[in-house]
């Protein structure tokens, strides 16, 4: 019984202890007042924040302090903050290029476009010159193909053959002059003989003194291409930058007179031979034939149009309206 009464005393005396150490842990409400009221009377009195004010130089202290430390955080809290921003930019710029190479590309072949019809719509004109020029009426072609051919070296196939009226043996021209000749055609196509290749003479005439001689090619299709002219009188020298034209055929076949070839580059002559050699240029790019004429007679009737002495033809005229 003693102890037990003992114990039963002790557990009275441990939560009696615990009662006061709890009322003594808990502020009063007059301490929570006071502490209200000073903090009312800091705020009241920092209110101003000017250099009167009593806590400026703690403020001051203090951001001097934490100033630079708040500055590092922000330096590396920065970049987190804009990693966000950085894949939304990203993705934006990636659809911004997207777009202009799109349009880019719609506008590079919209040029390509234009062009292209530029370029023809000027070749037509100067064929259109062409025949009202020389009086020739002409059948407009297109070269489709280049290469040999029979036993030529330099020939082209034009896109028009006998269904519009085009027969062996005529001459063929474009805006600059002298092409060839046809040598073989087809109901739809037609080849022609370059002035050019080596198997090619014509007969030609200088623009001067209408001396007359005969002109070879020499094989060469490139800018640097160049005809040899012999003339038929050895007395005569042919000038520097005379035109030569075609001396012309029996009933124009296969060359028509007066379509201009070339001028002279230069004049020489070898101790053996009293004759002297012309150096001809030729008026023609050879390396970049596109729109051709073929001579034929003004009442020539075919499944295209023929163009008279410098006329534009309807089917021509509506295609050029329509791009």
């Amino acid at each position: 019984m003693p102890s037990t009464s003992s114990s039963a005393w002790s557990s009275a005396s441990d939560r009696s202890s615990n009662r006061s150490s709890n009322k003594r842990r808990r502020p009063s409400k007059s301490l929570l007042a006071v502490l209200t009221l000073a903090c009312l009377t800091a705020i009241t009195v920092d209110y101003q924040r000017d250099e009167s004010s009593p806590f400026e130089p703690a403020r001051g202290a203090l951001g001097d302090v934490l100033g630079p430390v708040q500055e590092r955080a922000a330096v590396v809290a920065r970049p987190l903050h804009e990693i966000p921003g950085f894949f939304e930019a990203n993705q934006s710029l990636r659809s911004d290029i997207a777009k202009l190479q799109a349009e880019n590309a719609n506008l590079r072949g919209q040029l390509a476009t234009t062009s292209e019809v530029r370029y023809r719509a000027a070749e037509l004109d100067g064929l259109l010159q062409a025949s009202r020029t020389s009086g020739f009426a002409l059948v407009p072609a297109r070269v489709v193909a280049v290469g040999p051919a029979q036993s030529f070296s330099f020939t082209v196939t034009i896109d028009a053959g006998t269904s519009s009226g085009i027969q062996p043996d005529m001459t063929v021209i474009n805006n600059e002059g002298l092409v060839g000749r046809v040598t073989e055609a087809s109901r739809s196509s037609a080849t022609v003989l370059l002035v050019i290749d080596q198997e090619s003479v014509v007969g030609a005439r200088l623009g001067s003194n209408a001396e007359v001689g005969f002109l070879q090619g020499r094989g060469d299709i490139g800018g640097d291409g160049r005809l040899d002219l012999d003339l038929v009188d050895d007395s005569e020298t042919p000038g520097k930058n005379d035109v030569v034209v075609t001396w012309g055929s029996n009933n124009g076949s296969p060359y028509v007179a007066g379509v201009p070839i070339g001028s002279v580059e230069a004049v020489f002559s070898s101790p053996r031979e009293q004759a002297k050699h012309a150096v001809i240029k030729p008026f023609v790019d050879f390396s970049s034939l596109d729109l051709v004429g073929v001579v034929v007679n003004a009442d020539t009737e075919g499944d295209r149009p023929v163009i008279q002495a410098g006329e534009i033809p309807a089917d021509e005229t509506d295609d050029e309206e329509g791009r």
